[in-house]
């Protein structure tokens, strides 16, 4: 899978996010979006998952060779940000059954899998609203990295977790996204530090 921009660029009214951004990103391959805070790091991963359409240039999708249309590319992308939200009422147990019904999952990951590599016992039947912002972190990313496509976005991935979330995390994308497209856009290189590649979002102002 590769994602190729051309010419691309974002804008806000009068305001540009990003602009005059020519770039692949290719499968498999990890790619860091590295900026401060409110820098565009956000808009470029909505461009990037097809949820925003740019404003200036182009952007191609490409599957074994063949150009996806838009409608086409939500089936091969996964992503967890902190403003994507979860279904706060369900339990533990009915949003891991609800979202594995919903996205095909790698070779065996089953909620009771995803369960154990969650590393949060006792919460199987509590409900996610009750649980801590670090607690739903968690349950974004592991939907997010377990999922079977082909794309990983990932936004501010450590957002909420302490020590040994992050060390848990950085486990979980070696184990389950080493042939994958990789993209984590965080305002700390550490996040990311696994990325070969920087793309520094102010470069493109």
């Amino acid at each position: 899978m590769t994602i190729r921009l051309q010419d691309t660029g974002k804008r806000y009214r009068l305001d540009w996010i990003f602009r005059g951004l020519d770039y692949s990103f290719e499968n498999p391959g990890r790619y860091a979006v590295l900026g401060p805070n409110g820098s565009g790091k956000s808009t470029l991963l909505k461009v990037l998952s097809g949820h925003l359409s740019p404003s200036k240039g182009r952007i191609f999708f490409e599957k074994n060779g063949k150009t996806l249309e838009p409608d086409e590319v939500y089936r091969s992308v996964s992503y967890a940000a902190p403003y994507i939200e979860l279904i706060e009422e369900f339990t533990l147990e009915e949003a891991l059954k609800f979202h594995c019904g919903l996205k095909p999952m790698l070779p065996g990951i089953t909620p009771p899998r995803l369960y154990d590599l969650l590393s949060l016992p006792r919460t199987r039947s509590k409900e996610i609203r009750f649980f801590s912002s670090g607690m739903k972190q968690r349950v974004k990313l592991a939907l997010a990295i377990c999922c079977n496509t082909p794309i990983l976005l990932l936004d501010e991935p450590a957002t909420n977790l302490d020590v040994q979330g992050v060390e848990w995390y950085k486990n979980l994308i070696g184990e389950f996204a080493s042939d994958r497209l990789v993209v984590i856009a965080s305002n700390d290189p550490h996040d990311a530090e696994f990325c070969p590649v920087h793309l520094r979002i102010m470069d493109y102002k």
